[in-house]
């Protein structure tokens, strides 16, 4: 009799192990069906869905992963889009910038081989065909450090250099525009040495697209730049008297191709402050704005002394 109890105790635990092993098949078999309409619905273009996942499912470590594609996969769309945007942008801007002083550039250089003026008039005109002419160079290399820096196929080498010195003879270069352009100046920069690593040609062109903003959008009357210094980073400071950067337009004034249309004149291309700050992150430091109390804008930068 002793056996046959053992046969009932086996047989029952086999039946409960079946039970047990069909419960767990149909369940894998249900969360299998979900997976599969969650797949066919991402793979039809609905980067929201998500497969809901018990901690005990066998297969949860599944769900994770087709979830974690989606959530990847939306968000690379979305950068995706972003960056078409942007480009489609960045076309229009191109064809305007280049289209309406080249027209005019044209016009005025028929003009002058067509004899239409002569003597003064023609100098003027010659002046003036030069002028478009180096606003279209300009455009077009700040369109070429911009494609160079978001293609990240700029070649940076940093240097041991001492930003106080290096950051006088950059100025040195500036003196004769500010008088040109009725400027006032005013350069607070320490005779001490502080050195940092910086690369000499993306730093130069930082102040250089800074100090071209102040000119070419605040409406100032003058421009101080100022150095300063603590344990773990230099601050540079440029300043202008102008009209100010608008509330509305503070927050996106870095953006690539943005063109503030009230607070600054839209005399730009919108790629020099976004050139700019590319060039800040890549020296890990930080670039913001603000307007000043007594009138005018303050562009801060920071750049830490150990990169």
């Amino acid at each position: 009799m002793d056996w046959i109890y053992i046969l009932l105790l086996v047989l029952v635990f086999c039946l409960v192990v079946i039970i047990y092993l069909g419960t767990k098949l149909l369940t894998i078999s249900e969360q299998l069906i979900i997976i599969e309409d969650s797949l066919l619905d991402i793979k039809k273009g609905n980067w929201n869905r998500r497969i809901l996942v018990n901690e005990n499912d066998m297969t949860k470590r599944i769900c994770y992963s087709i979830n974690d594609m989606a959530m990847n996969s939306q968000a690379q769309l979305i950068q995706l889009k972003q960056s078409e945007q942007v480009y489609k942008r960045l076309m229009t801007s191109l064809s305007h910038d280049v289209r309406t002083p080249l027209t005019s550039l044209v016009g005025y250089l028929e003009a002058i081989q067509q004899k239409f003026v002569t003597g003064k008039e023609k100098e003027e005109y010659l002046e003036i065909a030069l002028n478009k002419a180096h606003h279209l160079k300009g455009f077009v290399e700040a369109l070429f450090d911009w494609v160079k820096l978001d293609a990240k196929e700029q070649v940076f080498k940093l240097e041991q250099q001492d930003i106080n010195e290096f950051t006088r003879d950059i100025l040195v270069n500036w003196i004769s525009t500010f008088e040109e352009e009725n400027l006032k100046y005013s350069i607070d920069i320490s005779e001490e040495e502080c050195f940092i690593q910086l690369d000499p040609n993306a730093y130069t062109r930082i102040i250089n697209n800074l100090i071209q903003n102040v000119i070419e959008h605040s409406g100032g009357t003058s421009i101080d730049l100022q150095i300063s210094e603590n344990e773990q980073s230099v601050m540079i400071q440029i300043s202008d008297n102008g009209k100010g950067i608008s509330p509305h337009d503070l927050p996106h004034i870095f953006d690539r191709l943005y063109q503030s249309d009230e607070s600054r004149s839209t005399n730009g291309n919108g790629l020099g402050l976004a050139i700019a700050r590319e060039l800040v992150l890549l020296h890990k430091g930080t670039i913001h704005t603000q307007n000043q109390l007594s009138g005018g804008t303050t562009f801060i930068v920071n750049l830490p002394k150990a990169l």
